[in-house]
């Protein structure tokens, strides 16, 4: 999964989008790609805002999504060590990006007016 995301330049991705079953996704935290296994979202913030997501799984497409601004994360760690992450603004939409795709969605799933492709 590091391969991968490393290769497209990605901010993190999710064991289902390796065809995995594991709950398991890594993600650009503070600018390291962090492993965290079995992810749960335990708390989330009203506040919102929307920011341009990409995704590997689909290719050119880009759309505006609307996240939590503030997330905390509860998950284990590589060696098996639970752990709990207060995470803001970019880190926090990463982290919920990556278990969207843990609970079978992806960014098309949220509403959107209109799809949208770089310019060429």
């Amino acid at each position: 999964m590091k391969e991968t995301t490393v290769a497209a330049k990605g901010a993190g991705i999710a064991a289902p989008q390796v065809n995995r079953s594991e709950r398991v996704c890594i993600c650009m935290l503070n600018r390291k790609l962090v492993p965290l296994i079995n992810p749960e979202i335990i708390s989330k913030s009203e506040t919102l805002a929307v920011a341009e997501e990409g995704c590997l799984s689909l290719p050119d497409i880009w759309l505006h999504v609307p996240r939590s601004v503030e997330v905390l994360v509860k998950f284990l760690d590589a060696k098996g060590h639970e752990q709990e992450l207060k995470l803001k603004d970019f880190d926090a939409r990463v982290v919920q990006h990556e278990v969207d795709h843990l609970e079978g969605v992806l960014i098309v799933d949220y509403p959107h007016p209109k799809l949208t492709t770089p310019a060429l």
